[in-house]
C-alpha cells in the first residue's frame, strides 16, 4: 500500500523558543546520576507525569519493551539492597587494586529515596524483528531512551533520579516474578536531593574524568579526526 506524504507542518509548530531551547539543553547539561537524596516523597501526580515523559521514548519498531514496576513494600526494598550490596562487593574484587577505592564509593541510594522503580525488558522480545534482525539489542537501547526521558523529567522538576545496574538480573527477575524471557535492566532511584553534584559524583570523587567530545568524533572512519 502506498503512503501519502505527511501534511506539511505550520513553521511555527517546528521551532521552540529561545527560552525553551535553553531550559533544554540547560536540563542536558545539569542531569546528574544521583545517589544521595532525602527520603520525602513524590506526589502521585507527579510521578505520573514522569512515567507518562519515560512511556513517550522512540522505541524501535514501536514495540515499547519497557516495563516499570514500582517497589512500594519495605521488606522487598531491603531485599533489592542486599542484592545489590553483594553485587558491590563482587565487583570490587573484580576491580583488583581499585577494589578498596570502589567500596568507599556511595553507588546506590536504595533506602533514601523516596521512590524505587525497576525497569525490565518485557517477554516475547524475539517476536519483534522490526529494527532488530541484526542487532537485537536495540530493544534495550529503547529502554535507555525511556530511562533518559525519566531523567531529564525529573531534573526539571527538581527531582534526583540515579540508575544502579550493580545486581544480578536473574537474581532480581526472581525476586520480582518476571516472566520467562523478561529481564531486568535497571534500578531507579528516584526523589528529592539535598543538593545537585556540581560534576558527575565519578568526576568529583577523582574516579575517572570525562573525555572530550573532540576525542570521540571522527570522520568518514574509525580514528579519523576532523581538521
Amino acid at each position: 500500500m502506498t503512503q501519502s506524504p505527511p501534511a506539511q507542518p505550520d513553521p511555527e509548530t517546528l521551532a521552540f523558543s529561545e527560552a525553551e531551547r535553553a531550559a533544554v539543553y540547560r536540563a542536558i547539561a545539569a542531569r546528574r546520576d544521583m545517589r544521595h537524596f532525602s527520603g520525602g516523597e513524590v506526589a502521585p501526580e507527579l510521578l505520573a507525569r514522569l512515567l507518562e515523559a519515560a512511556h513517550q521514548a522512540p522505541s524501535v519498531g514501536l514495540m515499547q519493551p519497557w516495563r516499570f514496576i514500582r517497589i512500594r513494600r519495605p521488606a522487598l526494598r531491603e531485599a533489592i539492597a542486599a542484592l545489590v550490596e553483594a553485587e558491590r562487593v563482587h565487583t570490587a574484587a573484580a576491580l583488583g587494586p581499585r577494589g578498596a577505592d570502589f567500596m568507599r564509593l556511595k553507588v546506590e541510594g536504595i533506602r533514601d529515596c523516596a521512590e524505587l522503580l525497576v525497569v525490565a525488558l518485557m517477554d516475547g522480545r524475539e517476536q519483534h524483528v522490526f529494527g532488530r534482525r541484526t542487532l537485537p539489542e536495540m530493544d534495550l537501547a529503547s529502554l535507555a531512551c525511556a530511562i533518559q526521558n525519566l531523567w531529564l523529567a525529573a531534573r526539571v522538576e527538581g527531582l534526583g533520579l540515579g540508575w544502579v545496574s550493580l545486581f544480578d538480573p536473574v537474581a532480581l527477575g526472581a525476586l520480582l516474578g518476571l516472566p520467562p524471557g523478561a529481564k531486568a535492566a535497571a534500578i531507579l532511584c528516584l526523589g528529592p536531593v539535598p543538593a545537585f553534584y556540581a560534576q558527575p559524583m565519578l568526576q568529583q570523587q577523582g574516579w575517572a574524568q570525562p573525555r572530550p567530545l573532540s576525542e570521540l568524533l571522527f570522520d568518514d572512519q574509525w580514528g579519523a579526526q576532523g581538521c
